[in-house]
């Protein structure tokens, strides 16, 4: 396993300067994707796809509940459609981005 990785600690970091995106984030971390993939089912139990896709949506929750628009969570995601991200939110959480805010940070009627 090549030793590089190991030394990163930082990857939610990583995962926005690499777009969200494993060919990417192999070519900061100076890796192939195939060492990238080893490494993550070996630390993270999981692809580095289906991480920065976590990693992701994790953003996305934060920047909604920092008040950002869907449209403007969207581009600052690196979504190219807000359908595109909306569609990925909603398979992700399994609700849209304006119900998961208006459910979660909403706050209730006194």
């Amino acid at each position: 396993m090549n030793n590089r990785l190991h030394l990163v600690k930082n990857w939610a970091d990583w995962a926005p300067q690499a777009g969200y995106r494993s060919q990417n984030l192999a070519r900061l971390c100076q890796v192939s994707v195939r060492q990238l993939e080893r490494f993550f089912h070996k630390k993270f139990k999981r692809s580095p796809h289906q991480w920065l896709r976590t990693a992701r949506m994790a953003r996305a929750v934060e920047l909604l509940q920092d008040g950002s628009s869907v449209k403007e969570t969207a581009t600052l995601l690196g979504y190219k459609a807000v359908p595109h991200f909306t569609r990925d939110f909603k398979k992700w959480s399994g609700k849209s981005p304006t119900s998961y805010v208006r459910i979660h940070f909403t706050p209730p009627l006194a």
